[in-house]
Formats: C-alpha cells, structure tokens, sequence
C-alpha cells in the first residue's frame, strides 16, 4: 500500500508541477481519463479544459497548422448542413455532439502543449485504462459468481441484458481502442519491468475478451509490425520467433467465444446460398446473411440475420443507391440526417424493423465513417476527413512514435467498419489524441 500511495502522490505533484506553467495541463489530463465515463461528467472537463485556456497566460500567437484548421472547418460544414438538411431535428440535436472538433484544436491552436507534456498525458491516460480495466474485470468475475453465465467476460450487454464485460454505453468495439492506446504505450516501454510485462499482457487479454475481430486484428498486425521494424530487437528478429509469436496468436483465436465470433463471421460470408446455414441451435431458425445475399437480394426474411461484414456490405450498397438516386454528391443529407432515408430503403428491402427489445436493422447508421461523412455532408464532408486522416498517419510516420502510428492506423481501420465520429465520446477521444500527437506538426504559419 505504500509503494501504490508514494507512486500516486509522485504522479498528482507531478501533474501539478506541470500546472503551474500550463493551467489547462490538469484539466486536458481529466478530460482524457474520463472520456469512458458518462457524458455529462466528461462535458464538465471539456468545459473546464477550455475555460483555462482563456484564462490561461502561457499564450501564443494563434498559429495555423492544416491538421488543427481541417476538424475546425468540417465542424463548420457541419453546421451548415442544418440549412440543407432533410431532417433540421436531427441535424440540430446532433451539432452539440460534434462541439470537440471545433473546441479542442482551437485551444490546441492557442496555448502550446511540449512533447514532455504529451508524453506526460499518454502515460497517465495509460495507466487509468489499467484500472478500468481491472474494474471490469472483478465486476465481470463478482456477476459470474452470481449468474454462472460466462458472457459476462465478453464484449458488452445487448439490449434489456447488459451483462457483457463493458456496459452497451461503453461499446465493446469503442472502449477496444481506448485500451489499445494504453496496451501500446506499455507495449513500446524500453525498460520492461515484470509489473509492466503483466499490464501489457493484460490488457491485450483484455482487448481479446471484448471480441472486436477488427480490432483484435489490427491490434495483433500492430504488434507484428512493431516488433519487426520498430522495437529494439527488431534487427534480431529471425522467423523462429515469429512462427512462436503466430503460434501463440493462434491459441488465442482458438479459444471458445472468440473463435465463435469469427466463425460467425467469416464461414457465413460466402457467396453462395445459405439456405444449409441456418444456426441451428436457435430457437428462432435464424437465418444467416451472406455477403453475396447482402449486394444481391431484393428482399429479405424476418429471420435474416446480418453479420457484421455483411451489414456493412448491405449498408454500403443501399449508399451507392442513395448516391444515385438522391442529389447529394456535395452536400449530403444533413449532419445526422439520413435516418429517414436509410428505413426507406429497409422498408423496399424488408429488413428487420426492431422491437420493443430489439434495434432493427433500418435504425441504424452506415458504420463507417466514410460513408457516414460523404452521404451526410457530401463530397466535401468527405475529402475533410479524408485529409485529417492522411496528415495524420503522414505525420506519424515521419515521427517515427509508434504510439502515433498505432492511434492512426487504429483510426483508419475504425473508420471502415463505425460511424465513431457521430458519437460524442468517439470525438473526444479521437480529437483529444489527434491533436495532442500533432503538436509537433511540421507546416505551421504563425500569424504575427
């Protein structure tokens, strides 16, 4: 106990060592670690984090950098859209959500942050994930004692059964990448402590336990690619070590409910028919959609059930329709505005409507990103995000920080498969990072 207490007295006379020359420094740190708690505690950070940078004396001159200005206009676009919209409700309520894009690189822009800060922020944002994580952890093993039912150590709760490892607030697939940032932050610590070793295994069991196949994907690519060209021993590493490294990701994938998920998704994904795929243990005969029935059917069954590459591919086909059909190739719908068009098209397609218990397919948004940005806000809402995410990677690798390069190829690939940016944590989170990695951006013009 004595050791924990010197360690978090060490850390908070840290922090506020840095506050005296940055007062925003302290309210930046607690808007980071909250962003998985409830909203409305993370918007009083973001408020506070905003009014110490105006009362903040460690001013500069407002400096202009393409990877600040780039969120700034699209939460500009954004606004905008209410004028054009085809749903003004939704647009307007959906403005707030978006606030950090505009908010977080303006003070960015203001008040300079060092790479010791940075650095500083990573670490203790890291180290709070650990102990979400164990949270989570003892609340999943207290509920199984409980419930002798197992899935409260996978993904989140659906629905009016919120018995997953995180809450369905939280998204398993979202709070995935909050935890991958902190697994590579110990993950990339050139001193390896045996306490650090165990944190570093420990969230990666974590990352496991929440089934996000893309993410658990991307995650094990990273650590390929880490090792081979980046870690110290990168130069050492000889094919023997590799085959060990496949081998134990191999076990992994082997395990129970992980390889259930993936099964699920991938076996069913075929082109043909899947009339002989039924789940058979369900007591509803579900039925399976390929990823061919998703491009191809002209309707659906009340049992159709859609894995999650085949929604994505059903969802991106009913895009190219709205593309063609709809004059929406510069200006889109409307921020948030689509919903309406979107039960169309699940109307015509008879998809599954929902119920009392169960979101239908018709409610939902394109999950993905780039598809969200282009049929909302139009070609133009897209090439914006499209360049953050290309000065940001661009940036990242002329950095050589791994962590930068895991956050954006992170983003990239969640990008493809969830509209993360329409949601308020997802902007917080993406922002508060994207902007403290970039601080050290290149092409700046300072305005004198």
């Amino acid at each position: 106990m004595a050791i924990i207490y010197n360690f978090l007295k060490n850390v908070w006379n840290n922090l506020l060592n840095e506050s005296k020359t940055n007062i925003s420094f302290l309210p930046l740190i607690l808007l980071m670690v909250t962003i998985p708690l409830p909203l409305g505690i993370n918007n009083i950070f973001l408020v506070l984090f905003v009014l110490t940078a105006i009362l903040n004396k460690n001013k500069r001159n407002l400096s202009f950098s393409w990877l600040y200005i780039l969120p700034i206009v699209l939460f500009v676009w954004m606004g905008l859209s209410y004028f054009w919209s085809i749903d003004t409700a939704r647009t307007l309520n959906a403005i707030p959500k978006e606030i950090g894009l505009l908010l977080l690189p303006v003070v960015f822009l203001w008040i300079p942050y060092s790479n010791q800060q940075k650095d500083k922020a990573i670490s203790v944002y890291s180290y709070t994930m650990v102990l979400y994580v164990v949270y989570y952890l003892l609340r999943a093993v207290v509920r199984y004692i409980i419930t002798q039912d197992s899935n409260v150590f996978f993904y989140h709760g659906e629905y009016e059964d919120d018995f997953g490892l995180v809450p369905k607030m939280l998204n398993a697939i979202h709070f995935s990448v909050f935890v991958s940032i902190a697994f590579f932050y110990f993950l990339t610590h050139e001193v390896k402590t045996k306490i650090n070793l165990f944190i570093t295994f420990l969230l990666f069991g974590f990352i496991v336990l929440l089934s996000s196949k893309n993410i658990i994907l991307v995650v094990v690519a990273l650590i390929i690619l880490y090792f081979l060209f980046y870690s110290k021993i990168a130069n050492k590493m000889r094919l023997r070590n590799l085959m060990v490294m496949v081998f134990i990701i191999g076990l992994i994938f082997s395990f129970g409910k992980i390889k259930e998920r993936f099964l699920t998704e991938f076996q069913q994904n075929t082109a043909k028919s899947l009339s002989d795929n039924v789940i058979k243990k369900s007591v509803q005969n579900v039925h399976n959609i390929s990823i061919y029935e998703a491009w191809n059917n002209e309707k659906f069954y009340p049992n159709a059930f859609f894995p999650g590459t085949a929604f994505r591919v059903y969802q991106a086909r009913i895009f190219l329709e709205l593309l063609q059909e709809e004059p929406i190739f510069w200006k889109g719908f409307g921020l948030n505005a689509t919903l309406k068009k979107t039960e169309e098209k699940g109307k015509k397609y008879n998809v599954f409507l929902g119920d009392e218990i169960t979101e239908g397919y018709q409610k939902k948004n394109f999950h993905n990103q780039y598809i969200q940005n282009f049929v909302d806000l139009g070609v133009v809402g897209f090439f914006l995000l499209l360049l953050m995410v290309i000065l940001n990677i661009k940036n990242a690798l002329k950095s050589k920080d791994f962590i930068h390069i895991a956050f954006s190829i992170l983003m990239i690939s969640l990008f493809l498969t969830e509209s993360f940016l329409w949601r308020q944590r997802g902007v917080i989170f993406f922002m508060v990072f994207y902007c403290l990695f970039n601080i050290s951006a290149q092409f700046k013009i300072e305005r004198k």
